[in-house]
């Protein structure tokens, strides 16, 4: 092809999607041709206003592996450009060690943020064969520095250096009692990592004893530094650590003898791989998501769908017959609570467990996680290496989680997989049609949402992936061809279509009690639905009360000419690519107002993280707080699964005198893969209201079940939610059980399970192969 025809490719896509793919084929033309005259295409692009092509040109050069070539990607560093600045740190990586670009990516560093994060990966690449160098130019740089915050990022990148000359200045930190705490805290969690210094048991023995969060985080320390995994109950160390006495608040010992930094071993018998497991162990993660099993969280902050969803698998898989014994689920939470975890974990050999990973102090967005990369990975790492006998890895998104997941279970040999949506590309095209993404513009949004590097993310997940897992999508080949630029005809046997799944039987009794609790005096007209779904108003009917008067509650506060009128109800997250801003937007400025109040379920509205507090700020522009009430607008803040359950069959039913039935469920999403919040309103019986991207286009039957638009066009969407009025006002019950239909048919959470496990079992069984020693011809 040759550089200038790949770089004029860039240049001539049609769309965005496009040159970031034809941009993988000027890299690999520069490596091919290394010669002047491509080191001048690409010099040329650089100087171009078009963005894309400008980065496009930055990571060709770290690929020619020239000297001239790279003495000018070095120079990027110091672009007046922040977009170039952080792509010539990602793309040094690719490199051989450059001495005159350590300084510059150290500074990047000291800034932070997601530039500091690829800087500090390519520090740790090149430290893998110039560690001394690296070392001695972040002690460097720790001289000339006082701020608490950057001295920790560059402690945590000295951490990164695996020569023996890093351990000591660490040692000197983690016990400087004249460093902030934060510093001694990234000193101290290196040093779990050191297997070449004796004598680290003792100084973070005696870190622990001094107590406070140091105390916690040396006992993590002291957990990484064990060679082996507790395994249900063996471990090699079984007698406690020189000076750390009996380690107290981890309970008693119920088993053979304490771990010397978690406490007890429950006795489980003999660890993992001898003979007597039963089943699989899967791990999955979404690290941005504060996950139990009550779902207290839902819809607070990342707290999204994905959440309730790893919840209700993990049931589903260890609570049906199958391969799958053990689930264990990861989030981010507390110090403490995440040392309690490695305990259960350790001596449990069955069932659902939760793995919690400490981030930060505060919860972190999964936008601003980035800088958490180094962290991330030690907490998975201490996870899996803990629970023992891991043998598949589920990632689902392209986000810090994941990229430190898949070189957690590289370097422990466990084979992935990945569930591929085309996420960033999805929001790429829907910002690119409605004109807010433009190819001039491009770097200052990479800089925000750092697409080039999620899409190349997604790409190298899956590739790395033992197989791959796909949404239902109309046109899905040709989809993921055109968005991801994925072939699914090659080794098909690799990939696998999964529909993800809501429990159909909290919706199911959710609608059997608000219809029950909402049916007028004297008795109620049984659709078929009902007659089917009576049977649960007796499981948990003290639970629906609560939740109808706090939304009654709610709607008494409208006033009083608002009463009565039907419903719109959305359920999910305050961010965004959620649409829950434009929703707000979209109904205040039509003519649906007078047709219908809004009910917005979901954010923090006490303690809002940035996202919220973005989506916050636009709706206040549209409906003042003193306005909403006359306005016809309630924002309700997150509630839990079921009682957001309740409430979206309260909208269907209606609520006497505050509600009138026939409303209807709209998801306003820029994208949306799948939409769990939709199916569950579909099987609870609304008419919903989708984008026409996505998942939703193979379930919802427009103009019956739903009706699908395109959501980022406020007048269509409009239009189509006053359509979805109209249809809900017939009370079609018929209509309403065809939609449960398809939920119970093709999307319930044991579906899936049922789909997953086979899949988890052939991943092991082509693993095992793999272990199984070859023989070569004579």
């Amino acid at each position: 092809m040759g550089v200038q025809t790949a770089m004029d490719d860039v240049l001539n896509s049609p769309t965005i999607l496009h040159a970031l793919r034809a941009a993988d084929d000027v890299a690999f033309e520069a490596g091919r041709d290394p010669s002047v005259r491509t080191l001048r295409v690409l010099m040329s692009a650089l100087a171009s206003n078009d963005d894309i092509a400008a980065i496009a040109a930055v990571h060709a050069l770290a690929e020619m592996h020239d000297d001239e070539a790279l003495t000018e990607l070095v120079a990027l560093l110091s672009d007046q450009r922040p977009f170039i600045r952080e792509h010539a740190a990602w793309a040094l990586g690719q490199s051989a060690p450059r001495p005159e670009a350590v300084g510059r990516l150290l500074a990047l560093v000291i800034r932070g943020g997601f530039t500091g994060m690829l800087a500090q990966h390519t520090i740790e690449r090149w430290a893998a064969s110039a560690g001394d160098a690296m070392a001695m130019a972040v002690e460097a740089a720790l001289l000339g520095i006082t701020d608490a915050s950057s001295r920790a990022s560059l402690v945590e990148t000295l951490g990164l250096v695996p020569q023996p000359i890093a351990a000591r200045r660490l040692r000197e930190v983690a016990l400087d009692d004249a460093e902030p705490d934060d510093v001694r805290e990234a000193a101290i969690a290196a040093l779990g990592q050191r297997r070449d210094t004796a004598g680290l048991e003792e100084d973070l023995g005696g870190l622990m004893a001094a107590g406070g969060r140091l105390a916690a985080i040396a006992r993590l320390a002291l957990i990484d530094l064990d060679p082996m995994p507790p395994a249900h109950g063996a471990h090699p160390r079984l007698d406690p650590h020189p000076g750390l006495g009996t380690n107290p608040g981890l309970g008693p010992n119920p088993g053979r003898g304490p771990h010397p930094t978690l406490g007890a071993y429950p006795p489980f018998g003999p660890p993992t791989g001898a003979g007597t497991r039963r089943g699989l162990t899967v791990a999955q993660l979404f690290l941005h998501a504060d996950i139990d099993p009550s779902l207290s969280a839902a819809g607070a902050g990342d707290n999204g769908g994905i959440a309730t969803l790893l919840v209700r698998l993990g049931d589903a898989l260890t609570q049906t017959d199958g391969d799958v014994t053990r689930v264990l689920t990861l989030s981010r939470g507390p110090l403490q609570k995440s040392t309690v975890d490695l305990l259960q974990l350790a001596g449990t050999p069955t069932g659902h467990l939760y793995g919690h990973i400490p981030l930060a102090a505060e919860p972190v967005a999964s936008a601003a996680a980035w800088p958490y990369r180094v962290t991330a990975r030690r907490g998975i790492r201490r996870v899996l290496r803990t629970a023992g006998g891991v043998d598949v890895v589920h990632l689902r998104m392209a986000d810090v989680g994941s990229l430190a997941a898949a070189d957690v279970a590289r370097e422990l040999g466990i084979p992935t997989v990945f569930t591929v949506a085309p996420d960033p590309h999805s929001v790429m095209r829907s910002l690119e049609e409605a004109g807010t993404l433009t190819r001039d513009g491009f770097g200052e949004a990479d800089l925000r949402e750092h697409f080039w590097f999620r899409t190349h993310l997604v790409r190298t997940l899956a590739a790395s992936a033992s197989h791959t897992v796909f949404f239902p999508r109309p046109n899905l080949v040709d989809e993921m061809r055109e968005l991801v630029g994925l072939d699914l005809t090659s080794r098909g046997d690799r990939h696998t279509v999964v529909a993800e799944g809501v429990d159909l039987a909290v919706i199911d009794r959710a609608v059997a009690e608000v219809r029950a609790a909402t049916a007028p005096a004297g008795g109620t007209d049984q659709t078929t639905a009902d007659a089917r779904t009576l049977n649960h108003a007796t499981a948990h009917p003290a639970a629906t009360r609560p939740a109808l008067l706090e939304l009654s509650a709610l709607l008494g506060e409208l006033d009083e000419e608002r009463r009565g009128l039907p419903l719109l109800i959305s359920v999910g997250r305050l961010h965004r690519v959620k649409g829950m801003a434009t929703l707000v937007e979209t109904w205040a400025g039509s003519l649906l107002a007078e047709r219908a109040n809004l009910l917005i379920v979901g954010g923090d509205l006490d303690a809002p993280s940035r996202d919220e507090q973005d989506e916050l700020t636009r709706i206040a522009t549209v409906a003042r707080p003193h306005e909403r009430p006359r306005r016809g607008l309630v924002l309700a803040g997150h509630r839990p699964n079921d009682v957001a359950a309740r409430w979206m069959a309260a909208a269907r039913f209606g609520l006497p005198e505050l509600a009138a039935p026939g409303g209807v469920y709209v998801c306003a999403s820029m994208k949306e893969e799948f939409g769990l919040a939709l199916l569950e309103a579909m099987a609870t019986g609304l008419v919903v209201v989708a984008p026409d991207a996505g998942g939703p286009a193979t379930y919802v039957d427009h103009g019956d079940t739903g009706f699908l638009t395109s959501t980022w066009d406020a007048e269509r969407l409009a239009h189509t939610i006053a359509a979805a009025l109209d249809r809900a006002a017939d009370h079609d019950a018929r209509r309403a059980e065809r939609a449960r239909e398809v939920v119970a048919s093709r999307f319930t959470i044991e579906g899936m399970a049922a789909t997953l496990a086979p899949i988890y079992a052939s991943v092991v069984a082509q693993e095992a192969q793999y272990a199984q020693p070859t023989r070569l011809p004579a």
